[in-house]
């Protein structure tokens, strides 16, 4: 990773409103923003990512609807929208009969839990995501919820790191 030494005196030093709209960027939940927020200035990297460990560790099952609803269907990257795209890379290209499978499987997951299918797409291939929604599905919903809460962690941290690897 490259290292901007300034951009984390930038976003300690942003405005409250305007931090808020940043980091809404990275996660769409309100009450993380605010408490990533609350934990500036942070010293380092570290110290930022630690921040959005402990943020994400205090969501409410509504905090986490929040968070995920700024996220796309998986093998439905949001059109013209760079970060969808860019996270998930692993479905273009991909056999129609893999993309109509994660649809079905996408449809019966919403359908059970109520919202997305969220994981860490980054790295991963359309099959491999299919078969993680697979293995998935049978979770009970506090399971479930906890399953999201680790990979929303780990969006975060991937999207923080782009922001401060920003030029």
């Amino acid at each position: 990773m490259t290292n901007h030494p300034h951009t984390l005196d930038i976003l300690a030093a942003t405005d409250a409103a305007a931090l808020e709209g940043i980091l809404l960027e990275v996660c769409s939940s309100p009450r993380w923003a605010a408490a990533v927020a609350a934990a500036r200035p942070w010293s380092d990297r570290d110290t930022l990512l630690a921040a959005n460990a402990a943020a994400m560790a205090s969501l409410t099952t509504e905090d986490l609807r929040d968070a995920m609803a700024g996220h796309a269907r998986i093998g439905r990257p949001t059109a013209g929208d760079a970060v969808s795209e860019r996270e998930q890379a692993g479905i273009q290209g991909v056999d129609q009969a893999v993309l109509d499978a994660l649809r079905e499987a996408n449809a019966a997951y919403e359908a059970k839990f109520g919202h997305v299918f969220l994981i860490c797409a980054t790295g991963r291939t359309a099959v491999g995501m299919l078969a993680a929604l697979r293995e998935r599905h049978p979770n009970d919903a506090a399971t479930e919820a906890e399953i999201v809460r680790g990979e929303l962690r780990k969006i975060n941290d991937i999207r923080l790191d782009r922001l401060l690897d920003a030029p």
